[in-house]
């Protein structure tokens, strides 16, 4: 008996000696990373799928864009309702296809982003319609995404933050799925047009897709995420309490600078055209002159317009705005 409780001791010790060892070794660090970490990573925290560095290097997902009811019939052009799907969402816009021969390689596209508008009083077309009839009437195709909330796409997620990150992935799913629509489409002259938060979108989009689309932009929103959220906040009933609680969650798990124009400017290689109104009271003729300037140190081929007196919406230079653009896509084709 005695031998087996000193056999019975020496195990249990042994055991103790095992437990301790493994625990400290448990809490020193290593290099090694465990395989499933990424996707483990990616399961906890969704939001980096939308990260500038991730958006460049998937592939979004491909969606059959319908041609629905007519909005509009003019001589010169066919508005029409389109919608298509981005995860699970439907979202609409208006495509306005000009009347006429078609050219040999098909119609020039030219995207179109528009700005923030109330999604209680937004419809299809709201934001682009007046621009994107004149660039039919040139002969392009133009397409204008309602995204969520307007029109009839779907709600948005009731998380704002995360309705505004998937933005960008929104667009590259309607890029991505062009060869869907039953017109005959030249998407190798691709053209990109967007105004205010369009306009930083835009850049997004620029920064992402890395290759030299032709774009104009008309008082973008060129300050960082999320400071380019923050500056309107006055506005709100609550004057941005209910963002910033938003924001603060978001940054516990999130890098902001991973969604953020201003570290990827060197990302851009197309030739893009900018319109400032110094009469804006949206957007500071000093944030847009601050984009310019740093484009100009990337080395980006911008040309810049200031209108003295204009507004936000570039009025009264509206048609000479309009008019530069045309000559601007038209230097593309």
């Amino acid at each position: 008996m005695k031998t087996i409780s000193i056999i019975i001791g020496i195990v249990i010790v042994a055991a103790l000696g095992f437990t301790a060892y493994w625990f400290y070794q448990s809490n020193q660090s290593f290099d090694f990373v465990s395989p499933v970490t990424e996707k483990i990573e990616a399961v906890q925290k969704p939001l980096l799928k939308y990260t500038f560095e991730n958006l460049a290097t998937i592939t979004p997902e491909k969606s059959q864009i319908n041609i629905e009811e007519v909005i509009d019939e003019e001589d010169s052009f066919t508005a029409r309702v389109f919608a298509y799907i981005s995860e699970g969402k439907r979202i609409t816009g208006q495509i306005n296809v000009p009347e006429g021969d078609v050219p040999e390689n098909g119609f020039p596209v030219i995207l179109m982003l528009r700005g923030f508008i109330d999604p209680e009083t937004c419809s299809t077309g709201d934001g682009t319609r007046s621009a994107a009839a004149v660039f039919a009437q040139n002969g392009f195709v133009t397409i204008a995404p309602d995204f969520p909330g307007c029109g009839g796409s779907d709600d948005p997620d009731e998380n704002s933050i995360v309705a505004r990150l998937k933005h960008p992935y929104e667009v590259l799913v309607l890029l991505n799925s062009l060869d869907s629509i039953p017109y005959t489409l030249d998407t190798s002259r691709l053209f990109i047009w967007g105004h205010s938060n369009g306009g930083q979108m835009a850049l997004s989009l620029l920064e992402v897709l890395g290759k030299p689309i032709p774009t104009t932009l008309w008082a973008p929103v060129s300050k960082p995420f999320p400071y380019s959220i923050l500056y309107y906040t006055d506005e709100f009933d609550d004057r941005g309490k209910a963002l910033r609680k938003v924001l603060a969650d978001f940054e516990r798990d999130y890098d902001v600078d991973l969604y953020s124009i201003d570290k990827y400017y060197d990302r851009i290689k197309s030739p893009i055209q900018i319109h400032q109104g110094t009469a804006d009271d949206a957007v500071p003729k000093e944030w847009t002159d601050a984009l310019v300037k740093m484009l100009e140190e990337k080395e980006v081929d911008v040309t810049y317009y200031l209108y003295p007196g204009s507004d936000h919406n570039l009025r009264p230079a509206w048609d000479t705005v309009i008019s530069r653009d045309v000559a601007f896509f038209r230097k593309f084709l």
